[in-house]
């Protein structure tokens, strides 16, 4: 049983999480190979099955092993971490970011003790999280300090899309100083560990230039020739199929077009901007999101952790218009990895 569990963390109790949470656990591929169990708190989620008229109901329990895993029915570990502390939907707390935290580190301790398969993570709120005095950025950094992963990458996925990055959560300033041949190296490896679970370990890798025209031999920068080419050169000689320096303006399109399997992105943004402009449709009458595909992994744990690609989205919380499909898709792309993560248990 255990080797199915997933664990979805609620998220910041005040964003769209449980929303989202409850709206994914209604469609049946969210539960095809796997026993969800939503960690978090049971007053959040019991207001967004009332908001959104869901007919589910909560299986409140104690420890994952409890889950009943009956269809139309929600199990959820309370964990009481708002301590009866009232809150709003969309606005910033301590308290909000103080439980949201709580859902993840509680999450990763019982994937790391065996007792799940993963992890798939609603969105926290960074400026929440800071006012209850955990300095992270996101996620991803969580996930590394609390399974004392070294070497790990955000990767992004959208469709045909993916994207693996080299630096994320830094100022463009930083990025261009952290671009170094064993960063890059490195990074290279976790694309090639990314394609090999997910089933594709003979993929190709295009590995995005830093500056314009991937520099145009010299003439707009050096990190090109210093760095990212004798990265692709050593990866090559372990094996892998990566390709590049390629110019940031086109390598994206050639992985929409099956090019490449998989892009190595030098920063944040590089490789946001294409996944979220390939994934995310705006309904222009309302300025809402009809559709949100894409999700967030990060390559290099001990632990699967999946995630939507979106945030707590503050001004839609409570309203019943989140929409629910990159939690669907984390779900289901967690379930995927999940032999890898077995086979690599056992080995």
């Amino acid at each position: 049983m255990m080797d199915r569990i997933l664990l979805l963390t609620m998220g910041d109790p005040a964003g769209i999480g449980p929303e989202v949470t409850v709206k994914a656990l209604s469609h049946p591929e969210a539960r095809r190979g796997c026993i969800p169990v939503v960690v978090g708190d049971e007053q959040p989620m019991r207001a967004a099955l009332e908001f959104t008229g869901s007919s589910l109901s909560l299986n409140v329990i104690e420890q994952p092993e409890e889950a009943l895993c009956r269809e139309g029915v929600i199990d959820l570990m309370d964990l009481r971490a708002l301590r009866g502390q009232a809150y709003t939907p969309g606005k910033v707390s301590a308290a909000c970011g103080e439980a949201a935290f709580c859902y993840v580190t509680k999450a990763i301790e019982l994937a790391m003790q065996g007792r799940a398969a993963g992890v798939v993570t609603a969105p926290i709120n960074k400026e929440a999280l800071h006012l209850a005095g955990h300095k992270y950025s996101g996620h991803t950094e969580i996930f590394a300090d609390y399974t004392n992963t070294r070497d790990y990458a955000m990767l992004l996925m959208s469709g045909a899309l993916r994207v693996i990055h080299v630096t994320t959560h830094v100022s463009m300033r930083e990025a261009c100083d952290l671009i170094k041949t064993e960063r890059v190296l490195k990074t290279i490896r976790l694309a090639q560990e990314a394609l090999t679970m997910l089933g594709m370990p003979k993929g190709k890798i295009g590995v995005a230039g830093l500056n314009a025209h991937a520099s145009e031999n010299g003439l707009f920068g050096h990190e090109e020739a210093d760095a990212i080419l004798p990265a692709i050169e050593m990866a090559r000689a372990e094996g892998i199929d990566a390709e590049g320096p390629v110019p940031p303006d086109t390598v994206f399109v050639k992985a929409a077009g099956g090019v490449y399997d998989i892009v190595v992105a030098m920063y944040h943004d590089q490789g946001h901007i294409p996944l979220k402009l390939f994934g995310f449709r705006m309904d222009p009458k309302t300025g809402l999101f009809s559709s949100m595909s894409g999700i967030n992994t990060t390559i290099g744990l001990p632990i699967i952790r999946t995630s939507v690609d979106h945030g707590t989205a503050f001004d839609r919380a409570g309203k019943n218009t989140a929409n629910e499909m990159s939690m669907v898709e984390a779900i289901t792309t967690a379930v995927q990895m999940i032999p890898y993560y077995e086979a690599k248990k056992h080995a």
